[in-house]
C-alpha cells in the first residue's frame, strides 16, 4: 500500500537559518513539498519575508523573519515568535554561515571572530534555542550544513574550514548529549555547490568546467542535491541516524589518488 507520508514529515515544522540563500530556500522549498510547515530566518529580513509570502500564496504554512544567528537575544526572539505563532518545532536546519576569504597568517582577529560566530557560534544558539522545546517534548531532527572544508583544508580560507570543523563536532556533541531526550543531530557536508555565495568563483572562465572534472560524477552540485540529503535525515526514514555525516561531493573527496600523478599506471 502507498503511503503518501513516507517521509513522516507531514504537519511538522521546520526551522531554516539562512532561508534566503541558495540552499536555504532549496531546503525550505524542500520541506514544504513533503508536509512541513516552515519558519525562516534570515539577515536579510526584507528578503527572507519576501520568500515566506511567495510560499504561502502557492499554500504553504511559512513565516520569515529577521534573525541574525550570531546574536543569543535576536535568536531567542525568534524562537519565542515561532513558538508563539506556529508551535513547537520538530525540525532544525542550521544554514546559515558567510565566508571570509584569507590566509591565517594575516585575517584579521575581527574577521575571524565575525565568522565563528555565525558559522559555529550562531548554530550552537540555534540549537539551545529551539532545541529547548524538542527536548521537552522527547523528539526533534536537527540537521547542522557543514563542508568537505571540515576535513579537507582549503587554501586562504582556513578561518571557513575551522568553523566547518567546528560544527561537524557540535553535530557530534549534540548527538551525544541530546540523544537521551529524543533529539538527533546530523551534519550534511556539501563539496562544491553553485550558489549566490559561490557564484562568482564560477564566473570565471573555465572553472565551471575544471571543478566539474574534479568529482567523479562530473558535475557540480546544486542546493537541490543539499536539500535532498537535509529532508532525509529530518525525516522518520533517519529516526535512527544520529551523529552521522553525509558527504554529498558527487565524490570529490575520493579523488586524491586520482589527482596524484602516477608514472606508468
Amino acid at each position: 500500500m502507498s503511503n503518501p507520508d513516507w517521509l513522516g514529515l507531514s504537519d511538522k515544522l521546520a526551522i531554516v537559518t539562512g532561508a534566503a540563500g541558495g540552499i536555504g530556500r532549496a531546503c525550505a522549498t524542500s520541506l514544504i513539498e513533503v508536509g512541513c510547515g516552515v519558519a525562516l530566518l534570515d539577515r536579510d529580513a526584507d528578503a527572507v519575508t519576501a520568500f515566506a509570502a511567495e510560499l504561502a500564496a502557492r499554500g504553504a504554512r511559512a513565516l520569515g523573519m529577521g534573525c541574525d544567528i550570531s546574536d543569543e537575544a535576536s535568536v531567542r526572539a525568534a524562537a519565542a515568535a515561532v513558538e508563539a505563532r506556529m508551535g513547537v518545532p520538530d525540525v532544525l536546519v542550521n544554514n546559515a554561515g558567510i565566508l571570509r576569504p584569507g590566509p591565517l597568517e594575516s585575517i584579521p582577529l575581527s574577521e575571524w571572530n565575525a565568522l565563528l560566530s555565525v558559522n559555529l557560534t550562531g548554530y550552537l544558539l540555534c540549537a539551545q534555542a529551539f532545541g529547548a522545546a524538542m527536548r521537552a517534548r522527547g523528539a526533534g531532527a536537527i540537521v547542522h550544513i557543514a563542508s568537505i572544508a571540515a576535513s579537507n583544508p582549503q587554501p586562504r580560507s582556513g578561518a571557513y574550514s575551522a568553523s566547518k570543523a567546528g560544527v561537524a563536532m557540535l553535530s557530534r556533541q549534540i548527538a551525544l548529549e541530546w540523544g537521551p531526550h529524543g533529539i538527533r543531530s546530523n551534519i550534511v557536508s556539501p563539496g562544491m555547490v553553485r550558489t549566490p555565495m559561490s557564484e562568482a568563483f564560477y564566473q570565471a572562465s573555465g572553472v565551471a568546467e575544471a571543478r566539474a572534472k574534479m568529482a567523479p560524477l562530473r558535475r557540480v552540485a546544486g542546493p537541490q542535491d543539499i536539500a535532498d540529503a537535509v529532508v532525509y535525515l529530518a525525516s522518520a526514514r533517519a529516526s535512527y541516524v544520529t551523529g552521522a555525516e553525509i558527504l554529498v561531493d558527487g565524490g570529490l573527496d575520493q579523488m586524491i589518488m586520482e589527482l596524484t600523478p602516477r608514472p606508468g599506471f
